[in-house]
């Protein structure tokens, strides 16, 4: 059998090009003791993914050239030498860019296709949502009567940021999206309490009408002149949580900072960065808490889906240029 496999050829300088991928066949690989082999159904591709095809050094090491690249999948176990895993059975894992991977068991997650559609172990149930939760739960410290601001708000961890602080008694959410479609998705569907569409003018007089008074809690998918904007319109003691800055991923040169952080000094306000990686002890309580909102459609969740291992590559593009309403899913 065959298994296609992305490589990566080259580091991509400013914007991904095609050239610097290349789609590969090899051979299905043969599951050793304690491993199994999977067939990937679903295929995660995200903004953090571009950072892996850098070679600065940063919080997780840099794709290898010439090799398969990696990323969040879920699949059905074909083969396994394995104890607590039976063929049938299916799993989450980090060996995404291919077909077929080989898994060791302590690393391959068994999920419920019967409980919830395996897409969603790599969106709203899966590290996505934990971000939502973590990032907005313990990095900013949310608190009930909070306003709240996302940018990003259509995306697959902005989306799901904005409702969770509704749920949990936000006095305001507003969101920023990048097209009009997208800012009606979030009032009417989400039920985010503004929107605006960032490519409609300046953010910050956009944000300053959204939200009058001020927000306690902006959560930051995009950097650049949102974070500034939000900045500017933070009430005292409000929080800032730092998840990406896909304004500035494909940025060739250093991108200066927000112009207003002396701002924070009036406002006593906080800015810290979070990974998700750091807060995996919140998923027990983040599954037994946003599961029943899923499952009741109290959290409501889309998913943009590319199919064909052939896309993998655009799919991710995508991402990028902000193709995606909710998660990017590559279907197999």
């Amino acid at each position: 059998m065959i298994n296609r496999e992305w490589h990566l050829l080259s580091r991509p300088v400013g914007w991904p090009k095609p050239e610097d991928f290349a789609l590969v066949e090899a051979e299905v690989p043969t599951p050793g003791e304690g491993q199994v082999l999977v067939r990937n159904k679903y295929l995660s591709v995200d903004p953090y993914m571009r950072g892996r095809m850098s070679s600065a050094k940063s919080y997780v090491a840099p794709f290898e050239l010439g090799k398969v690249m990696q990323g969040g999948a879920v699949g059905e176990v074909v083969e396994s030498n394995a104890e607590g895993i039976a063929a049938g059975d299916h799993v989450l894992h980090f060996f995404g860019w291919r077909e077929y991977a080989v898994v060791d068991a302590k690393n391959a997650v068994k999920v419920d296709a019967a409980a919830a559609p395996l897409s969603t172990y790599l969106g709203v149930l899966g590290m996505t949502g934990l971000t939502a939760y973590a990032g907005l739960l313990r990095t900013a410290s949310f608190k009930e009567g909070d306003s709240v601001f996302v940018s990003g708000a259509a995306g697959a961890v902005g989306s799901q940021v904005g409702q969770i602080a509704k749920l949990k008694g936000a006095s305001r959410v507003i969101g920023s999206a990048g097209s009009d479609e997208k800012v009606k998705l979030l009032v009417e569907e989400y039920g985010f309490d503004a929107a605006f569409n960032y490519k409609n003018g300046p953010v910050a007089e956009q944000l300053r009408a959204a939200a009058p008074d001020g927000v306690d809690v902006y959560f930051d998918n995009v950097g650049g002149d949102h974070l500034e904007a939000a900045i500017g319109q933070l009430n005292r003691d409000g929080r800032i949580a730092v998840c990406g800055m896909i304004s500035v991923y494909n940025s060739t040169e250093p991108v200066p900072g927000p112009k207003n952080l002396a701002r924070l000094i009036q406002t006593r306000g906080r800015i810290q960065g979070f990974l998700v990686g750091d807060h995996y002890d919140l998923q027990p309580q983040f599954v037994a808490e946003v599961g029943p909102w899923v499952a009741s459609g109290q959290l409501k969740y889309r998913e943009t889906v590319v199919e064909g291992i052939e896309n993998n590559l655009e799919a991710f593009l995508g991402v990028l240029r902000g193709d995606n309403t909710g998660k990017m899913i590559v279907k197999l």
